[in-house]
């Protein structure tokens, strides 16, 4: 494990900036439903440090975003900005995908039970795949 980065001392801004982006790194770490202690590993650096990057307790330094950002799969400027897209730019990202596409149409014309049982039954499929012959 390489030796962890030094860690500032947040200035007393009533957590103005700072808040959002320990808020940020947060709930994108959240988002990609990985531990505190995952995010460290993918990181190379100890747990603790994002904890206590995530309370406000240490600033991370340059380096530290930009590894924050790479296993965190977004860039440096999405981690300083809450990673927040927004709705419309994430309809785009799906309906890049032609599989999500073709079905778009059709989704439009379920009832909520419709949609509840497609949406069980793919649960079923990715958690329990089925062999094929």
């Amino acid at each position: 494990m390489v030796a962890p980065p030094i860690m500032m001392p947040v200035p007393g801004n009533n957590g103005r900036g700072h808040l959002n982006l320990a808020t940020s790194i947060r709930s994108l770490r959240l988002r990609n439903g990985l531990s505190q202690r995952q995010l460290a590993g993918r990181m190379s650096v100890p747990r603790t440090y994002v904890s206590k990057i995530e309370n406000e307790k240490a600033t991370p330094t340059l380096s530290s975003l930009e590894r924050l950002a790479r296993a965190l799969e977004v860039t440096v400027p999405d981690l300083l900005s809450g990673g927040e897209r927004t709705r419309q730019e994430e309809v785009m990202e799906l309906m890049k995908d032609q599989f999500i596409a073709e079905l778009l149409p059709f989704v439009a014309q379920l009832n909520g039970m419709q949609m509840s049982s497609i949406l069980t039954q793919v649960r079923d499929l990715t958690i329990r795949p089925r062999r094929s012959a």
